[in-house]
Formats: C-alpha cells, sequence, structure tokens
C-alpha cells in the first residue's frame, strides 16, 4: 500500500484524458437544435464563419458548454474527494446527502428573488455552500460510532438526510411563486442558467475547492492508512480532514448551485478513474476532474439528441446509467469487505 505514496506521475493518462474532453468539447459545441460542423467551428474561433453559427456558439453553447464542463470537474473531483476521507469507494456528494443539501440551500436563496446581476448569483452558492457545510456535518455526527464511521451508517444517514432535504425543497418550492417552480426542473440537473455572468459566478467556488483538493494529493494518500498512522506519519489529521472536506463541499455546492443535483458522476468517474490509473491521489484526483468534465460533455450531448427536438435533463441520463454502476459497485464493495 505505501508504493502509492511513490508512484511517478506519468504522462499518458493526461494525454489521453485532455484528448477526450477535447472531443467532448467538440461534440457539445456542435450538436443541438442547429447542427454545427467541426470545420465551421474551425471557420468562428478563426473570426470568418457566419453571424448566425457565430452568436450561438459565442452566446448560446459555448457558456454553457463550458458550465456543465465546470460541473462535472467539480463534482467528480469532490466525488474522488469523499471517498478518500471516508476511505469508501461508495461515497461521493449525492449518496452522503451533500448535494441534496446543497439544493435545499440553493433554493432557499432562489426563493429571495435575488436580482440576475453577478452579486446576486453570488448569493446562490453561498446559500447551497452553508447548506452542503451543515449537510457534511450532521450526516457525519449521526454516522460517528466512537472513532469510527461505518460504512452502513454514513450512507443510511445521507439517504435519510437526503431525503428530508428534498421533502423540504419541494415543501418551498410549493409554497413559492411560479418562478420557483420552474427550479423543479433545474433540480433534474442541467445548465440552467445561460450567458457567461454565470461562470463569472462559479469560477471562484471552483477554482478554490479544487484548488485545495488538488495540492494535497500526498495527504490524501496518507489518509488511506488510517488515521492513527497518518497521524505517526507527521499529518495534522484533523485539521486536514476538515480542510478537505470544505473544499470538496465548496466545489459540491457551487456545481449543484448553478446546475441542479446531478447524481452519480461523483461515484463513477472517480472509481473508474481508480481501476485504469490506480490509487495514487496526486493522479486521481486531476485525473477524476478531467474525466468528470468529459463524462457530463457526453451525458449533456445524449441528453440534446435522445428526444430532439425535446431536450431532457442530464442528471436523468446520468441516474440512468449511474444507478446499475452503483449497484455494482455495492456489490464489489461488499465481497471486499467494505461492510
Amino acid at each position: 500500500m505505501f508504493t502509492c505514496l511513490l508512484l511517478p506521475m506519468k504522462p499518458k493518462p493526461y494525454l489521453s484524458s485532455f484528448l477526450l474532453l477535447l472531443i467532448a468539447f467538440i461534440l457539445s459545441l456542435a450538436i443541438g437544435s442547429v447542427f454545427i460542423s467541426p470545420v465551421e467551428l474551425w471557420k468562428i474561433l478563426r473570426g470568418l464563419g457566419d453571424e448566425t453559427f457565430t452568436f450561438i456558439i459565442w452566446q448560446i453553447r459555448l457558456p454553457r458548454t463550458v458550465l456543465v464542463a465546470l460541473t462535472g470537474a467539480a463534482l467528480s473531483g469532490s466525488g474522488a474527494a469523499y471517498q478518500g476521507l471516508f476511505r469508501n469507494p461508495l461515497a461521493d456528494p449525492f449518496l452522503i446527502g451533500v448535494a441534496s443539501g446543497a439544493g435545499l440551500g440553493a433554493v432557499i436563496a432562489m426563493s429571495i428573488q435575488w436580482p440576475y446581476s453577478f452579486w446576486g448569483l453570488m448569493a446562490i452558492p453561498m446559500s447551497a455552500f452553508i447548506a452542503a457545510l451543515i449537510t457534511v456535518f450532521i450526516v457525519y455526527f449521526l454516522a460517528r460510532v466512537g472513532q469510527t464511521i461505518p460504512t452502513t451508517n454514513l450512507i443510511l444517514a445521507g439517504v435519510a438526510f437526503s431525503s428530508f432535504a428534498t421533502s423540504l425543497t419541494s415543501f418551498l418550492m410549493l409554497r413559492s411563486t411560479s418562478e420557483v417552480r420552474r427550479a423543479l426542473g433545474w433540480l433534474l440537473g442541467g445548465a440552467s442558467q445561460a450567458g457567461w455572468t454565470a461562470i463569472l459566478a462559479i469560477l471562484p467556488y471552483i477554482i478554490i475547492g479544487l484548488g485545495i483538493l488538488l495540492i494535497n494529493g500526498h495527504r490524501f494518500n496518507l489518509l488511506q492508512f488510517g488515521d492513527d498512522q497518518a497521524q505517526q506519519l507527521g499529518l495534522n489529521v484533523t485539521r486536514t480532514k476538515t480542510i478537505l472536506l470544505i473544499a470538496a463541499s465548496l466545489a459540491t455546492a457551487a456545481a449543484v448551485a448553478f446546475s441542479g443535483i446531478i447524481g452519480f458522476i461523483g461515484l463513477i468517474v472517480p472509481h473508474v478513474i481508480r481501476i485504469w490509473f490506480g490509487g495514487d491521489y496526486r493522479r486521481l484526483i486531476p485525473l477524476s476532474i478531467i474525466g468528470g468534465a468529459s463524462a457530463l460533455l457526453v451525458s449533456d450531448v445524449v441528453a440534446r439528441i435522445v428526444l430532439a427536438p425535446q431536450e431532457i435533463p442530464v442528471g436523468i441520463i446520468t441516474s440512468l446509467v449511474g444507478a446499475p454502476f452503483f449497484l455494482w459497485v455495492l456489490r464489489t464493495a461488499k465481497n471486499q469487505g467494505y461492510w
């Protein structure tokens, strides 16, 4: 197990991951109600494209594509972090209730009817972040038995609090104006906020949250040995876990605030990356971030074309794929003694 601390950083996984991200990015820009070929995309980037296509790309599709990519990166990166913090492959922002808590916080902020401005949009992820953080500590407190956190307790506490948060969110939408009722589509997942203003609002949260996770890969590796052994190796476990928990919750809250509750991205992508490239968190975190962006972009493209011209929420696509995958991971985790 100690060998995971000594693994060198290999460039090949990054090259293939960035290539997949580039392909997913191009598909997201090209596919929609109006198909724009890669050749036309290249003309638009050079400033030689059709005016209508140029407007569609720069003002509609590119902001949406960037927002979806940031959301996927945040959910997958924080999912890998939760799995590392709890030392369990079943932990993710959706399963332990963080996403539902953040969604509740976002809906509360939306019900106040902030103006559609930069500072108005900033209030939504801040409210989602506070709610996500409260959720983490409630679930952590309910699941804890002495100095340990059994997986069964963690999942049960997360599911219970998630149900409570979802019910309260539904109640608030029913009691609110028609504007907030439209949040139902947002809660199913998707790039509901259009334009570059949303990108500017979400970016600080994503950069801070994922940035902290990226520079702490070595500490994640130490945490895999258990709290006592990590402490003996010189790690301040309590302080480290608190910082990483806040960072992961910040990234999750930002993603949920602007894109709704999108399940299973934070579970599937880190798990696949771990199978393909190993469990070194210095490599696992950045590859999960890139892979999450690619996976959600592809899911978003599928959501646009499966019932075209009607577009379905991307959260439905990720849940249809993620639920069977979760059952497989659950069975694998049971066989490997995580229960």
